[in-house]
C-alpha cells in the first residue's frame, strides 16, 4: 500500500508534467496544411495560341507566382490576378482584379491594394519574359476567403502596357492574353 501511495505522486506530477505541455503544443499555430500545393493557368493569347504557363506555389507564408512566357510584345505588361476562372476571346470574362475585400486598385493606393494586384512582367525584344512574385494576400487553400479556387475560379491576365501600380485600373491597357487557375 504504501509504494501505491508514493508512486502516485509521481504518476500525478508526469500527467500534470504531460497536460501542460500538450495545451502549450495545441496553442502553437498549425503549419498551412496546403504548402507545397501547386496550380498552373496555361497563357492564350487573342487567337488561342499558347503563349506559356504560370506556376502558382503554396508556402507557408503566401504563394509564389512564376511566370514563363513566350510571344509577348516587347516591354513592360501589366499582370494580374482576375476575379473569375473564365477566359473568353476579348477576356472580360475574367472580371476585375481579384479582390475578396473592399480593397482598392495599385500598390502605390492609400490603402489596402487588390490581393490579385502583381508587379509588371517585362518581356525582351524577343518576347519572352521570365517572373517571379511572392503574394500574401492569396492562397490555394479551398476553405479560405483569399481562395483563388472559390465558386468561380481565378485567372492570370496579361495586359498591353506596363501597369502604373496607381488607382486607375484602366492603365495598363487592353487584355492581351488570359489562362485559367487550375489545380496541378
Amino acid at each position: 500500500m504504501r509504494y501505491l501511495k508514493r508512486m502516485a505522486v509521481p504518476a500525478a506530477l508526469f500527467l500534470a508534467i504531460l497536460l501542460v505541455a500538450c495545451q502549450q503544443e495545441a496553442e502553437l499555430p498549425e503549419p498551412e496544411r496546403d504548402v507545397g500545393a501547386t496550380a498552373t493557368a496555361a497563357i492564350m493569347g487573342k487567337e488561342g495560341e499558347a503563349l506559356g504557363i504560370v506556376t502558382l506555389t503554396q508556402g507557408p507564408q503566401g504563394v509564389l507566382v512564376s511566370a514563363d512566357l513566350s510571344g509577348l510584345p516587347p516591354g513592360g505588361h501589366g499582370f494580374h490576378i482576375h476575379a473569375v476562372g473564365s477566359c473568353t476571346p476579348d477576356f472580360s470574362a475574367a472580371g476585375s482584379h481579384f479582390g475578396p475585400g473592399e480593397e482598392s486598385h495599385g500598390f502605390l493606393h492609400s490603402t489596402d491594394m487588390h490581393a490579385g494586384d502583381l508587379p509588371n512582367v517585362y518581356a525582351h525584344a524577343d518576347g519572352t519574359a521570365r517572373a517571379d512574385a511572392f503574394t500574401a494576400d492569396v492562397t490555394l487553400a479551398a476553405d479560405d476567403a483569399r481562395s483563388l479556387f472559390d465558386s468561380d475560379g481565378s485567372a492570370i491576365i496579361i495586359h498591353e502596357k506596363p501597369d502604373a501600380y496607381g488607382e486607375d485600373v484602366g492603365s495598363a491597357g487592353a487584355r492581351i492574353a488570359c489562362g485559367v487557375i487550375e489545380r496541378s
